[in-house]
């Protein structure tokens, strides 16, 4: 799961895959709420919207909390597909 949730966090930066604009505004208001906890517990020393910040949430993602992957999928960060598959690794 974490190699995979990297090479997901990369890739928004490459194409972005969330709506709006570029920046901390881009993340939905469901994410923000969602994953503030996280982020302050796992990654809280990277800027948001940072690759840094893409890769630490994906090292951290197997301990990330199930409201914050809902919040990702519902933002179409990741996909349930995806999700579901990592689960199973």
């Amino acid at each position: 799961m974490r190699t995979t949730l990297a090479t997901l966090f990369v890739a928004c930066l490459a194409v972005p895959c969330l709506v709006g604009t570029a920046g901390a505004d881009s993340y939905s208001k469901a994410v923000k709420q969602s994953c503030a906890a996280d982020y302050r517990k796992y990654c809280g020393d990277y800027g948001l919207e940072s690759a840094a910040l893409r890769v630490c949430m994906d090292k951290a993602g197997k301990s990330l909390s199930k409201g914050c992957v809902n919040a990702l999928v519902a933002s179409g960060e990741i996909s349930q597909a995806e999700v579901s598959r990592r689960k199973n690794r």
